[in-house]
């Protein structure tokens, strides 16, 4: 019996469509608050608390898709049920806002004790992804590394200082438009330590 092949559109549409889910909810609910429990909840708990079961749902559909679910997957998921459940439960959006911040952190964090140790952990991570150089996986390694702690610092400065929604948009697309620009401002490094793909080879 010969298997399905998988929608092209079903990878990308499991890891972004929570984050979209959460911004269209937001923009929906963000002037709405609810009584729960004898409790008043704003819209953007509300939504909060809903993205955290749609997230892990992606997630569970994402593992039994392709097999697997990388480390920064998990930790995310993590970060997103310890942060997003704190918001919820204390009635603070603040938690809900930092969790860009921690994440980012602890990405940053990771590759740094990679680097001191001599390794880079994003090639043990996208080693197949990508062909480079040992030196062009360092030197990547230390730009994303102090491209996610600028993220981080970022993340601190427009929640701490602009309004809720302009955060909302920020975290929804201004987030993913950093990450891509970043590694599109990577070409020359790609160039300079690139190696030949298998069908170069030979």
């Amino acid at each position: 019996m010969t298997e399905t092949p998988t929608p092209r559109w079903a990878k990308p549409a499991l890891e972004f469509g929570p984050v979209l889910a959460f911004f269209v909810a937001y923009l929906w609910l963000k002037d709405r608050s609810f009584e729960v429990g004898g409790r008043e909840y704003e819209g953007f708990i509300v939504v909060t608390a809903g993205f955290i079961p749609v997230f892990l749902l992606s997630m569970a559909a994402l593992w039994r898709l392709t097999g697997h679910l990388s480390r920064m997957q998990a930790m995310t998921a993590v970060l997103i049920v310890v942060f997003g459940g704190l918001s919820v439960w204390f009635n603070d959006p603040r938690f809900f806002k930092m969790k860009p911040t921690m994440i980012y952190l602890l990405f940053g964090g990771v590759l740094g004790v990679g680097l001191l140790r001599g390794r880079s952990w994003l090639q043990v991570v996208m080693d197949g992804m990508m062909p480079l150089s040992d030196a062009g996986w360092m030197i990547l390694t230390r730009r994303l590394m102090l491209f996610f702690f600028g993220l981080a610092v970022l993340n601190e400065a427009i929640w701490r200082t602009q309004s809720e929604e302009i955060w909302v948009y920020f975290k929804t697309f201004g987030l993913t438009a950093a990450i891509f620009v970043f590694f599109m401002t990577q070409g020359r490094l790609f160039q300079e330590h690139g190696l030949p793909g298998k069908d170069e080879e030979g």
